[in-house]
C-alpha cells in the first residue's frame, strides 16, 4: 500500500519534462499561428480596366505582404456613388483622376494618398475571324457588317468616355450612334464583342492584352490625340479600419516592378504618357 501511495504522489522533478514539451510544442503552435492571426484583408474597388492587371499586382503584394487583398471590379461613376454613400472600401482605383478629385473635396479620402498610378489608352476589338478591316482605323466600324459596336456606358465608365470623344474626332459619331450598344462598364463592353454580341467594340487596351482576349481576337490602337488623356488614380477612403495596410498597397503601386507588371497590360505612368505625346507631334 506504501508503494502504492508514493506512485500517486506528485513528484515536479517526474512530470516537469512532460509540461516542458507541452509548452514548448504550444509555443510552435502560435508561431506557426500568429501571421495567420495578424494578416489584414484590403477591400478594393477597382475600374473594370484593371480586371487582369489588378489581380496580378495584388497577388504579388500578397506574397510579399502576408495579407489579403479582395477586390471588386466596376465601372469608376458607380462606385463613387457607392464611396459618397458609405460603402466599405479601403482603396479605389478609379478609371479617372477626377472620381478620387471629388472624393478628396467631399473630405471622404485620406489627405496626401492620391497617387496617378496609369495613363489608359483605348483600341478597336474584333473577334479574329472578322472580316473588318482594322487597318482603316475607326472608319472600318463604317463597313456595311458593322452592325453593333460595344462603348462603355460614357455616363459613368472614363472609357465610355473616350470612344465617344474619339468618334467624334474622327466626323463618324453620328453615322454609328445607332450602332452602338453600351456595357456597364469596359469589362462587361469587352464580352458583348468577345461573345458575338456585337461585331466591333471600343475597349480598354488593358483588356486587349490579356491573355484571354489576345487568343480569341485582334485589335487596333485608336491615337491617344484622338480622346482626352485618362488619367487614373488610386486613393485610401477615410472610413477605411485598415489605413496602414491600405497605404502600404498605394505604395507598393509606385515599386518599379509593379510599373514593369503595369506595363505589360498596356499601362504607361501618366508623366511617361505625356511625354510620349510630346515627343509624336
Amino acid at each position: 500500500m506504501g508503494t502504492m501511495q508514493r506512485r500517486g504522489l506528485w513528484h515536479p522533478g517526474r512530470r516537469f519534462p512532460q509540461l516542458g514539451r507541452v509548452a514548448i510544442i504550444a509555443m510552435i503552435f502560435l508561431i506557426a499561428l500568429a501571421p495567420a492571426v495578424r494578416a489584414e484583408e484590403l477591400t478594393v474597388a477597382a475600374a473594370a480596366d484593371l480586371t487582369f492587371a489588378l489581380k496580378d499586382v495584388a497577388a504579388s503584394f500578397e506574397r510579399q505582404s502576408g495579407n489579403r487583398v479582395r477586390i471588386s471590379y466596376g465601372s469608376s461613376g458607380n462606385f463613387f456613388s457607392q464611396i459618397s454613400n458609405g460603402a466599405p472600401f479601403d482603396v479605389f482605383f478609379s478609371a479617372d483622376v477626377k472620381y478620387p478629385d471629388k472624393l478628396a473635396g467631399a473630405g471622404l479620402v485620406e489627405p496626401g494618398t492620391l497617387y496617378e498610378y496609369a495613363s489608359g489608352r483605348i483600341v478597336i476589338w474584333v473577334p479574329a475571324r472578322s472580316p473588318i478591316e482594322l487597318g482603316r482605323g475607326l472608319d472600318a466600324l463604317l463597313a456595311p457588317e458593322v452592325h453593333k459596336i460595344a462603348i462603355a456606358n460614357p455616363e459613368h465608365a472614363p472609357y465610355g468616355r473616350a470612344a465617344v470623344a474619339a468618334l467624334r474626332h474622327q466626323g463618324i459619331y453620328d453615322r454609328v450612334a445607332g450602332k452602338l450598344v453600351m456595357g456597364e462598364d469596359i469589362s462587361q463592353t469587352a464580352q458583348f464583342v468577345q461573345s458575338g454580341n456585337a461585331d466591333a467594340g471600343i475597349i480598354a487596351l488593358s483588356l486587349a492584352l490579356a491573355p484571354a482576349m489576345k487568343e480569341r481576337g485582334r485589335y487596333a490602337m485608336i491615337p491617344p490625340d484622338d480622346y482626352p488623356p485618362i488619367v487614373q488614380a488610386a486613393v485610401v477612403i477615410r472610413s477605411s479600419k485598415h489605413k496602414r495596410l491600405a497605404r502600404s498597397f498605394i505604395e507598393f503601386m509606385k515599386e518599379p516592378e509593379t510599373v514593369a507588371m503595369m506595363r505589360q497590360y498596356g499601362f504607361i505612368q501618366p508623366g511617361a504618357a505625356q511625354s510620349a505625346a510630346a515627343s509624336a507631334k
